[in-house]
């Protein structure tokens, strides 16, 4: 019995700190890259990822009753809208960009239904 309880702590332990890890990998990402949208990319995926991981160890380390399920259900509602949010602030970034050569290349529309029209013919 003391023994699960030891594992159960250092799974747990495990978990929070392989959160914390990629908050700060991810607070670096945020700092180091240039662009919005490399910024925005290093934000999301950590905050899914890493809340994901620390949520995960704070559940085993509390065991199965009612305060896991509502975390369980946090981590369910982030994985769901913080994806969502951060493709709509990217968009909205894209749509809004003043110089948008300088970041990224726009494809070219006409050519590529051209393209798209000699594959249908074939």
């Amino acid at each position: 019995m003391w023994a699960a309880e030891w594992i159960k702590f250092i799974a747990g332990a495990a978990f929070l700190l392989s959160g914390l890890a990629i908050f700060i990998l991810e607070m670096i990402g945020v700092f180091r890259f240039k662009y919005v949208l490399n910024r925005m990319h290093a934000a999301a995926m950590g905050d899914t990822l890493g809340i994901g991981s620390a949520m995960i160890g704070l559940i085993i380390m509390n065991g199965l009753n009612f305060t896991s399920l509502k975390l369980f259900l946090v981590i369910v509602f982030l994985w769901f809208s913080s994806p969502v949010s951060s493709h709509l602030i990217a968009r909205l970034e894209i749509t809004t960009d003043e110089e948008p050569d300088k970041h990224y290349e726009k494809a070219d529309k006409p050519a590529r239904r051209e393209r798209q029209g000699e594959r249908m013919e074939q």
